[in-house]
Order: structure tokens, then C-alpha cells, then sequence
């Protein structure tokens, strides 16, 4: 089991190292780089959630429960990440960022609700 949760653990920091780049912008137009940034967002909390409900339901969790549970703790993670990305230089926090952020989670859950 805890390999599941070092999945997790390797996926937050994965999602800290990009948090503590001073600029993550492209060579894109900025309407793209705005775009594709938000899209990374959403792709990243997507994937978490994925990892924590699968973590959650390698240990016996009920389905429902690990759904709602794995979304909880990745906006948890979601605000404590735009908490830190204000202590960066050349960063900034968003609380929009948390809301699509959340965007992501909630469409692995109701993929996740469907998919039964």
C-alpha cells in the first residue's frame, strides 16, 4: 500500500517544483500561455485527486467516501500550494487558481461517479 501513497507524495512534489519556478511563462502568445498555464492547473489537481482516491481505495476505502475524501485533501493541497507560490519571487497567489484548480478535481469525480 505505501507505494500508492508515494505515488502521491511524488506527485505534490512534482506540483511544488513547478510552484517554486520564478516564471513558468512560454515563448507562446500570451493569451496561449494563459490558456495552456490554466490547463496545466486543472490537468494537475486532475491527477491528484486520480492518486489519492486510488491510494484511498488500495486501502479499503468505500468508493464514494475515497472520491470525496481525495478531493478534500487536494484542495487542501491547492491552497497551501497558491499559499506558497506568495513567497516566491516573481510569483504571485491566485485564488482563481484554487478555483480551477477545483475545476480539475471535480471533473475527476464525476468521471470517477459516472464511471460506475
Amino acid at each position: 500500500m505505501t507505494k500508492w501513497w508515494l505515488a502521491v507524495a511524488g506527485w505534490m512534489a512534482v506540483i511544488f517544483c513547478f510552484s517554486n519556478q520564478p516564471n513558468l511563462r512560454s515563448e507562446l502568445v500570451p493569451v496561449w500561455d494563459f490558456v495552456f498555464r490554466k490547463i496545466a492547473h486543472l490537468s494537475e489537481y486532475f491527477v491528484l485527486s486520480y492518486l489519492v482516491w486510488r491510494a484511498l481505495r488500495k486501502n479499503e476505502i468505500e468508493n464514494t467516501a475515497a472520491i470525496f475524501s481525495a478531493i478534500f485533501f487536494s484542495l487542501l493541497y491547492s491552497v497551501t500550494d497558491e499559499w506558497h507560490q506568495s513567497f516566491i519571487v516573481g510569483r504571485e497567489s491566485n485564488i482563481h487558481d484554487v478555483g480551477i484548480d477545483l475545476l480539475g478535481m471535480l471533473f475527476f469525480g464525476f468521471l470517477s461517479i459516472i464511471k460506475k
